[in-house]
């Protein structure tokens, strides 16, 4: 195995294990790591017709003293469990999913990245109703998978500010599924995303679909606003998924760094008076936003675009030091894997 690490790109690369675990008669089976990476299924498969399934994203690193460790894996097996709840999908135990990531990234430890390569390697937990469905319902058996893949840091060439649009296209319904991690919100975000593409944009900027005048969030990651007195807030809604690392940088801002932070509604209207804007998420930690376009009134930020602001820069130097062990993490937060 010959992996150039630090020039290593965010996409697949097959490691040699996965996890699987089928759902039928009303029970999990007890897993098994299989060398096979093929999912057979029935053409009339509940994921093929009706969209039901749901996943995760985490990552394993090394740390500065050289462990493979993974970062608050607990939530993500909650928030899979929420998901499934929504979806009418059976919840798969948080005891064995974490089990699970621990045995499926200590089978491909070759494939964690060496510290300071600026690479992690990426987990992919997932679940998908497996059996033939013809009338719209729920499926009768499921299956629990785990991959993992080694991947680059999200943005070459450093974080650089970037540039969000707000669309004429909803992300989510006021009662319907943008609270969890389903497939379909992000099969829904795919034509908006391209369009922004075309149109020089990095990405788009929600609003809330029932009045369209509040921020949400992006289509794969939640936004933090910076106040020119260096509060931290983050949009609140019941529409909004919410984020394992948004969650955690709100406690870095409070607790570590000594900065108010709140959850809030946030206007449209109002994201002018802030003076940073990044995106959070597991890929990047923090993107850094230089400028918003809606409908063609620009906002910028005193940032800039040239570099992340401030305060933003200290969010992520710190979360990603507890993350590799270079700053003491708060209890649980660290899950030690080898």
């Amino acid at each position: 195995m010959e992996i150039d690490w630090k020039n290593l790109g965010f996409g697949y690369i097959k490691t040699d294990y996965r996890y699987v675990s089928n759902f039928k008669d009303g029970r999990w089976d007890d897993g098994e790591l299989t060398t096979d990476d093929k999912v057979v299924l029935n053409e009339s498969a509940g994921v093929l017709q009706y969209a039901q399934t749901c996943f995760e994203g985490m990552k394993a690193y090394r740390t500065v003293d050289g462990k493979v460790v993974c970062f608050r894996p607990d939530l993500n097996a909650k928030r899979m469990i929420d998901t499934c709840k929504r979806l009418e999908m059976p919840t798969f135990p948080e005891d064995r999913f974490i089990e699970a990531v621990k045995a499926v990234v200590k089978k491909n430890i070759d494939y964690v990245p060496p510290y300071g390569s600026g690479a992690t390697l990426y987990i992919r937990p997932y679940m998908f109703g497996s059996n033939p469905v013809m009338g719209v319902k729920p499926a009768d058996e499921y299956q629990f998978r785990i991959f993992t893949s080694p991947v680059g840091p999200y943005f070459k060439g450093g974080i650089k500010p970037i540039t969000l649009r707000v669309p004429d296209f909803d992300r989510a319904a006021p009662l319907g599924t943008g609270h969890v991690k389903a497939g379909l919100n992000y099969a829904m975000s795919l034509h908006a995303i391209v369009d922004a593409h075309k149109q020089g944009y990095n990405e788009n900027m929600y609003l809330d679909s029932a009045t369209r005048t509040k921020v949400e969030e992006t289509g794969g990651a939640n936004i933090i606003f910076v106040t020119k007195d260096n509060k931290v807030i983050t949009p609140k809604s019941s529409t909004i998924l919410p984020s394992i690392t948004r969650r955690s940088l709100m406690y870095v801002a409070k607790h570590y760094l000594g900065l108010e932070a709140e959850e809030r509604e946030i206007r449209i209207d109002e994201i002018g008076n802030f003076k940073e804007c990044a995106l959070c998420g597991t890929a990047a930690v923090l993107s850094p936003v230089g400028k918003v376009v809606d409908h063609g009134k620009e906002t910028l930020f005193p940032s800039g675009m040239e570099k992340p602001g401030e305060i933003t820069q200290k969010l992520y130097d710190t979360l990603t030091g507890i993350q590799m062990g270079k700053i003491e993490a708060p209890e649980g937060w660290i899950c030690e894997i080898a």
